[in-house]
């Protein structure tokens, strides 16, 4: 699989079923040539006229399967800022 293949793949996480995008990049590690982490772009902001959120990093150890067309991870819910 290459690279270019990942980026037209959805990215689900499992935890809250919830699509969030397709990466635009990945993150390899120099030394080993390993991939560290998949990053995507962030949630649009309101109504997508004010730019986006900063981009969703993925660790390489949160994805859970990558199939013919999604890849499947595992984040864990954010706790709720008071």
């Amino acid at each position: 699989m290459r690279v270019v293949d990942l980026r037209q793949k959805e990215v689900i996480n499992i935890c809250s079923c919830k699509s969030l995008g397709c990466p635009i990049d990945v993150e390899f590690n120099c030394s080993s040539g390993q991939i560290t982490a998949l990053i995507l772009p962030g949630p649009a902001r309101f109504c997508g006229m004010f730019g986006r959120d900063s981009d969703i990093i993925i660790p390489w150890n949160c994805i859970r399967q990558i199939g013919d067309d999604i890849i499947l991870v595992e984040l864990p819910p954010k706790p709720h800022k008071p």
